[in-house]
């Protein structure tokens, strides 16, 4: 007597499945220490709309500071200070290191967004296998949007006064 296969009697392909200690795990890089002598930073510029950071960061235990004031001072909304601080939690950096900022020009998120490239340019000095990290997270970018040039004849930029057939 011949024997007739039915789906349940059919072997079936398992595919193993990830268990909690095997299970993908996203390996966060963290930043190398820098032997920077004493006193000396690493100088970085970053720029967004008409505003401009330049960051000293010195390799020592500190916190950031902007314009001498503590950055909960200077940018008095969270979601700015949390901005800023992504760019450090990305790469574990938060408090390793004494962040200086001078800031000019524009307003304050074109400022957030000038000290956000700042910094991640600084990080990039002091270690450039971050690169790829703070790349795919968007960081490194610099947003050419600025403020178009009134064109004479014109209102504003584009807008043109009200026309008349007659």
């Amino acid at each position: 007597m011949e024997k007739k296969t039915t789906k349940t009697d059919s072997p079936q392909k398992k595919t193993p499945q990830p268990d909690s200690a095997t299970s993908k795990t996203v390996t966060k890089k963290t930043v190398k220490k820098l032997n920077l002598p004493k006193g000396k930073y690493i100088h970085t510029v970053g720029r967004r709309k008409s505003a401009v950071a330049t960051v000293h960061l010195f390799n020592e235990k500190g916190d950031v500071t902007v314009d001498n004031k503590n950055i909960n001072d200077y940018f008095t909304y969270k979601s700015d200070v949390d901005l800023i601080m992504e760019v450090l939690k990305t790469v574990g950096a938060v408090g390793k290191y004494k962040i200086n900022i001078k800031v000019k020009g524009g307003g304050k998120r074109g400022q957030v967004g000038a000290v956000c490239l700042a910094i991640a340019r600084a990080l990039i000095k002091l270690d450039p296998e971050l690169r790829k990290t703070l790349k795919s997270k968007g960081f490194l970018t610099r947003d050419p949007r600025v403020k178009e040039r009134k064109k004479p004849g014109l209102k504003r930029a584009r807008k043109a006064p009200q026309w008349s057939k007659r």
